[in-house]
């Protein structure tokens, strides 16, 4: 009994280890474990992407016109939406004013002469100063000079229709009073051919040139798209939206109006991307602007690098920043790894 009574507390010892064994936690895995993952090398894609943007058409020159002088309109002869041509008078000023203008400075004038001839007279006599000639002769020459003025003021009482086109604005009616330089009408230069007007971001309107072709999609016009190329980029954006202003040459059409809306559609040049596409599947970590990938280094293992998202597409991503032509990007079996991580290629991709 006392050997028995040595050995129980050996025993139980024994039996305890295949339970202790038991209880104990599935072994971590190893820090240099391989993980299988497929990776993309970036490279520099010939990307073709278009610029789409709504507007409107416009005569190229829509042309306010007005009376140089202030006065009461006589007649106005057109209404908005008719079509004029060349030459053709559009409205008049009552001239009462005008006339009687000219008729004030044309006898002033005539006084200044009588007075000039006299003067000289008497100077070439010696009579008076060489002074009192010139004043007499400067007096002649300001008289000229309202007399052309009047003229030209008695001349421009008559507004005529610069160019072959459309009245797009009638501002005025006959007995209204209006101002000097107030703009009667507004005229669309139909020699001067339509043009296509829209607005683009600043980010896209640095991308464009003159004379990039378009095309420009009118359903009240046509089927199909017109042809059509960048004419002008504004300087500067809109004060109140920021967006440039591109202005497209549109070919002859009869159907076409001031005023129709449509869509302009331009293609860049695939140089003019300047950006890098990589898989979809290789983001993660995504924010406004920004996201994380896996980076494979020449030693197998990865790294995270931040990059920049300019725009995304069906399939791709296109990044301006964070990576460069040749790197290499892991695409799947992201959610097992972590910085540090040994990867294996299993499928490689481009």
């Amino acid at each position: 009994m006392p050997r028995l009574t040595r050995l129980l507390p050996l025993l139980g010892a024994v039996c305890l280890l295949p339970a202790c064994s038991g209880e104990e936690s599935a072994p971590k895995a190893a820090v240099n474990d391989v993980h299988p993952v497929q990776v993309y090398t970036v490279q520099r894609e010939s990307l073709q992407r278009t610029i789409n943007a709504v507007g409107t058409v416009r005569f190229r020159r829509e042309t306010p016109l007005g009376f140089t002088t202030a006065g009461k309109v006589a007649t106005v002869r057109f209404e908005e939406g008719d079509t004029v041509k060349r030459g053709a008078l559009l409205a008049a000023l009552d001239t009462t004013s005008v006339g009687a203008d000219v008729s004030v400075a044309t006898a002033e004038r005539d006084r200044a002469r009588s007075e000039f001839e006299r003067v000289r007279s008497l100077y070439a006599d010696g009579w008076i100063t060489k002074a009192r000639f010139e004043s007499a002769e400067a007096a002649l020459k300001a008289a000229d000079a309202r007399v052309r003025q009047a003229g030209f003021a008695s001349g421009t009482a008559q507004l005529y229709a610069p160019s072959n086109g459309v009245v797009l604005a009638r501002n005025v009616q006959p007995g209204q009073v209006i101002a000097a330089g107030t703009p009667a009408l507004i005229l669309g230069e139909g020699d001067s051919g339509f043009v296509f007007r829209v607005p683009i971001i600043d980010q896209d309107a640095t991308k464009l040139r003159v004379g990039m072709a378009a095309e420009i999609s009118i359903e009240s016009v046509t089927s199909g798209p017109l042809q059509a190329t960048i004419s002008e980029i504004d300087g500067r954006a809109n004060e109140a939206t920021g967006a440039f202003t591109v202005q497209f040459s549109l070919p002859n059409n009869v159907k076409l109006r001031s005023g129709q809306i449509g869509t302009a559609a331009v293609k860049l040049p695939a140089s003019e991307t300047g950006a890098l596409q990589i898989p979809a599947s290789a983001l993660f970590g995504v924010r406004t602007g920004e996201g994380l990938v896996y980076i494979v280094d020449a030693n197998n293992r990865v790294e995270t690098r931040n990059v920049a998202i300019e725009r995304l597409t069906d399939q791709f991503v296109i990044v301006s920043g964070g990576l460069q032509p040749g790197d290499r990007i892991v695409t799947s079996g992201l959610e097992k790894l972590r910085p540090g991580s040994k990867v294996r290629t299993i499928q490689a991709t481009r």
